[in-house]
């Protein structure tokens, strides 16, 4: 099974680019096309939050004309940038998936990885949350998977990434979700968005994953202190490789043209043994 990630498209109305110069939805055109090219395509994709910049229906029309091009399943999470009502109101129409109002919260039972999303969305605000009621939600979703492997998909991530600019917008949690989490090791990724950079690290037992953006990157500033400033990086996703013997393995893969694969040509001091059936790096 292999499972695309995208993230953060943040589609802008035609002719209005994003922060006055960044023409995010070429980019997401680029994107889709990148998943397209890929041989074997995905199983499916997921769009870990900020579809839209404003939460307008002219951004949701874009994004879902740019999705619609894409033959396997699509599934997608609300983030701070959208707005519930219009992000359900363009997009549940076409994908029967998500909910019509409220949390937009549902479980895809079709694959050898079970897929969790989560809606950690408080409306007006930067950082998101995992209520009460959500944290609910996730426990019973998860005592219902008898073990299965699982990817739970959210916008914020529910944990700190040591980059002060991206902290300040955290996604808050009770003292129990950890614990929630940790009780069920047959999560094998909390896969999130919202930082705009590729970061991974372990949390509560298993591995928290962060997608980059497809558009811009959020700059990597470790200094104590400093306020988050975007990039024009290179754009990339993810793509989650479920493999019955390595459980789940995260690539990241750019978007872009970076000319045509080569053939390693090994130097005659090569110390190691030259075989024609080893690729050698």
């Amino acid at each position: 099974m292999i499972i695309a990630q995208l993230s953060d498209f943040h589609a802008r109305p035609h002719g209005r680019p994003a922060y006055g110069d960044v023409d995010t939805n070429a980019a997401i055109h680029k994107a889709v096309a990148a998943v397209m090219a890929l041989d074997p395509q995905p199983d499916c994709v997921l769009v870990t939050g900020d579809l839209a910049d404003c939460g307008l229906p002219e951004e949701y029309a874009i994004v879902r004309d740019a999705l619609g091009a894409l033959p396997m399943p699509v599934y997608a999470v609300p983030g701070n940038h959208d707005r519930r009502e219009a992000f359900a109101a363009a997009l549940h129409p076409h994908y029967p998936h998500l909910q019509a109002t409220g949390f937009q919260h549902y479980v895809v039972e079709d694959f050898p990885v079970r897929l969790i999303g989560l809606d950690t969305v408080i409306a007006g605000q930067d950082g998101g949350e995992i209520c009460a009621e959500r944290e609910a939600w996730l426990a019973e979703r998860l005592a219902e998977g008898q073990g299965r492997p699982t990817l739970i998909f959210m916008h914020h991530p529910p944990f700190r990434v040591a980059v002060d600019g991206m902290d300040v917008m955290p996604c808050r949690v009770s003292p129990g979700f950890a614990q929630l989490i940790a009780r069920h090791p047959e999560i094998e990724r909390i896969a999130c968005g919202h930082y705009h950079r590729p970061i991974q690290l372990r949390f509560a037992g298993t591995i928290g994953y962060v997608a980059p953006g497809t558009a811009h990157q959020v700059a990597l500033d470790l200094r104590r202190g400093q306020e988050n400033r975007f990039i024009l990086e290179p754009p990339a996703f993810a793509l989650h490789v479920w493999d019955r013997e390595a459980g789940l393995v995260s690539h990241l893969q750019p978007i872009g043209d970076f000319g045509p694969r080569r053939d390693f040509v090994l130097d005659p001091a090569y110390p190691g043994q030259a075989r024609q059936d080893v690729i050698h790096v």
